[in-house]
């Protein structure tokens, strides 16, 4: 069972990606082909039902063209250290 604090977190990605996605004007189809993802991973993704691990976050930003760190928010100082240090990660593998 996932902590609270880090539920609102993974919710907050999940929801950042699901609007970049519609910001983008691409289905979950055209994504999924995009990300190398099969369609059913997006929408279990989208809907909570998966949570994506670091490589497949990366994978999604890149069929987005958005950075890694457009997903998190920064909402108090311990969350912005948590921030940085997976910005950090997702760097060096993108």
């Amino acid at each position: 069972m996932i902590e609270a604090e880090y539920q609102e977190q993974i919710d907050f990605v999940i929801a950042r990606l699901k609007e970049e996605r519609e910001k983008a004007h691409l289905s979950q189809i055209e994504l999924s082909f995009a990300a190398g993802l099969s369609q059913n991973q997006v929408n279990c993704i989208e809907t909570g039902r998966n949570i994506p691990n670091l490589y497949t976050i990366i994978r999604l930003c890149k069929a987005l063209h958005i950075k890694p760190e457009s997903l998190f928010a920064v909402q108090d100082e311990e969350r912005k250290k948590a921030a940085q240090t997976i910005i950090e990660l997702v760097k060096k593998y993108v």
